[in-house]
């Protein structure tokens, strides 16, 4: 069922909102972040937790379900996505970013990064049993 002009419009403006307010924070000295996610710190993310670190980071872009979305750019889903198969890929990309995605590298450490490229690979519909270490992500970078 295709959505109705008006709630694409609500849906890419929550969502630019949403981008808006991350970047926002990204300028502001001592901004604070809880530890539910709801705010970030001019440097680093906060949360340790991989659910909280997909609220906070992922799931402006990529919806609640991480069903994905399209508006100012395209954002792919993460639901039932097999490319997540292979676990270097997301920490590739969470890491490095690409296109429309930036890179989270330099906000989150190497847990961090384990913590939501496992919370994704395992819910959404992914059923991926490996999991990915501090070491691995460590491993990307260099």
């Amino acid at each position: 069922m295709m959505e109705s002009p008006r709630a694409l419009l609500v849906r890419f403006a929550l969502g630019s909102l949403a981008g808006a307010c991350l970047l926002g924070f990204a300028t502001v000295p001592g901004a604070a972040q809880a530890k539910d996610g709801t705010f970030s710190s001019p440097a680093r993310f906060m949360p340790r937790d991989g659910e909280v670190l997909y609220r906070s980071s992922c799931q402006a872009c990529h919806m609640a379900e991480g069903q994905g979305a399209a508006g100012a750019g395209v954002y792919p889903a993460l639901a039932r996505n097999p490319k997540l198969r292979t676990a270097k890929y997301p920490v590739f990309l969470v890491v490095n970013g690409t296109r429309a995605m930036p890179p989270f590298g330099g906000q989150m450490d190497d847990e961090q990064i384990a913590a939501v490229v496992n919370y994704l690979r395992s819910h959404f519909g992914n059923d991926y049993k490996d999991t990915v270490s501090a070491a691995d992500v460590n491993a990307a970078r260099h």
